[in-house]
């Protein structure tokens, strides 16, 4: 009888310990902080969701917070032959597709030449060489970009999409080289052994070892590249190969009144970002979990 009430006591002492841990775990300053933040994302989310399913008549009469009744796609259809959204959404995508393919090449080519010859002062230099580009923002060489790109020839999409590979190179190369430190040697030592050029094991070895890091790297790269709007609006010299964004701005201007029009363009646009993140959120973790930790 005294065995049983003792485990009994025992139990109860251990679920009030883990109830007083919970309790303990628990941080407010924290808890508030996050849903500030969230209610900072999700307030103008709903905002733009409730106009843009308005009428004309209910953008203009009624409060933003209301909901639309009846709900009307009239601002999408609008939307869609004002901006001539197959041609602006399609541009968009190149650009950003683009970016991306070239942001995961370049950047872990450049990664995999730097940490395979880190002992060179030669690779070392050039490591902290590209590191420093990410002091320089665009618009600090805005003017010299212009100039360069319509000397050859690049003030069009594909020039952008060039200078978004550039311009992320110095982060995607940091992100990668860490990542490449933490691998064990003895994968590469092994391709080397059987034989294997450097081509080779950078394709069959390091390339797929990189897949979570570069999955980081490329969701990172199309958000970028999808939201930009400065380097597009001021690279890309006719108005009728614009990007998205671009667009948006000067159809904002030529039709300011029109605001469930606005928001339903905007939405549009939107879209496609948020769908690219929540299917792949998991490898931004992953891969940011996996550069942190060394082996």
């Amino acid at each position: 009888m005294s065995t049983s009430n003792t485990a009994t006591s025992s139990q109860i002492l251990a679920k009030g310990s883990k109830i007083a841990g919970k309790r303990e775990r628990f941080n407010l300053p924290l808890t508030i902080t996050l849903a500030v933040c969230t209610l900072a994302v999700l307030v103008p989310l709903v905002v733009t969701v409730f106009m843009a399913f308005k009428t004309a008549g209910q953008a203009v009469e009624a409060e933003a917070f209301t909901p639309p009744n009846p709900v009307s796609i009239e601002g999408f259809v609008e939307a869609w032959k004002l901006t001539h959204f197959p041609v602006s959404f399609s541009i968009s995508v190149f650009v950003s597709l683009f970016a991306v393919a070239g942001a995961v090449l370049v950047s872990s080519m450049a990664a995999y030449a730097i940490h395979a010859n880190w002992e060179r002062k030669f690779f070392r230099f050039s490591f902290f060489y590209v590191l420093a580009a990410m002091f320089l923002p665009f618009p600090v060489l805005a003017l010299s970009q212009i100039k360069l790109t319509g000397i050859v020839g690049l003030d069009t999409p594909l020039g952008v999409g060039i200078l978004h590979i550039m311009f992320a190179l110095g982060f995607n190369v940091m992100l990668l080289t860490t990542f490449l430190r933490g691998m064990p040697h003895e994968l590469e030592e092994a391709a080397r052994i059987d034989g294997a050029s450097t081509w080779q094991t950078f394709w069959k070895v390091i390339f797929p070892v990189l897949a979570p890091m570069s999955a980081t790297v490329a969701i990172f790269a199309f958000l970028a590249s999808w939201n930009d709007f400065m380097m597009p609006s001021i690279i890309i010299s006719d108005p009728a190969m614009q990007t998205l964004p671009v667009v948006q701005d000067l159809f904002k201007s030529q039709f300011g009144s029109n605001y469930h029009v606005s928001f339903a363009s905007y939405l549009m646009a939107l879209a496609p970002s948020v769908l690219v993140f929540i299917f792949t959120q998991r490898w931004v973790l992953s891969g940011v979990t996996q550069g942190a930790v060394k082996s």
